[in-house]
């Protein structure tokens, strides 16, 4: 049951329109677990000249919803917070790597650490989530 989840979670980040438009790649994926990649386009910096807060959010929240749907039932995020500690330019090439912290019943808990490649900290995320339908896994 847990490779079948996987391996959905994995054609779902696959067929994703948002990700291949923006280029995010999935780079690594197991049970509760996920990395995604992305470069830092001209088309996503903010007034400053800096990365739009709301990419570096949708590369997290990518990262996220991949990682919470590896256990089989559709799972949505049912809430998310991000810390944005430092800036992303232009070429930048970010990693989002997704952690599951809990799951009990219907919802997890997953942590996500943006970081620029050197592996110094961009953004964390928490997002909680939410099992549509299915039944919870034994676990």
């Amino acid at each position: 049951m847990e490779a079948e989840g996987v391996a959905r979670a994995r054609e779902m980040a696959d067929r994703d329109p948002t990700n291949r438009a923006l280029g995010i790649e999935l780079l690594e994926l197991g049970p509760g677990r996920a990395t995604l990649r992305m470069r830092v386009a001209e088309t996503m910096l903010n007034g400053h000249g800096t990365m739009h807060g709301g990419y570096l959010f949708l590369l997290a929240d990518a990262a996220f919803a991949v990682a919470c749907n590896t256990h089989g039932p559709v799972t949505v995020a049912q809430g998310a917070q991000v810390s944005f500690l430092r800036s992303a330019g232009v070429g930048e090439e970010l990693t989002a790597q997704a952690v599951e912290r809990e799951r009990a019943g219907r919802s997890g808990i997953y942590d996500v650490t943006v970081r620029r490649t050197g592996g110094e900290t961009v953004a964390e995320f928490r997002g909680q989530s939410a099992m549509l339908a299915g039944r919870p896994p034994r676990g």
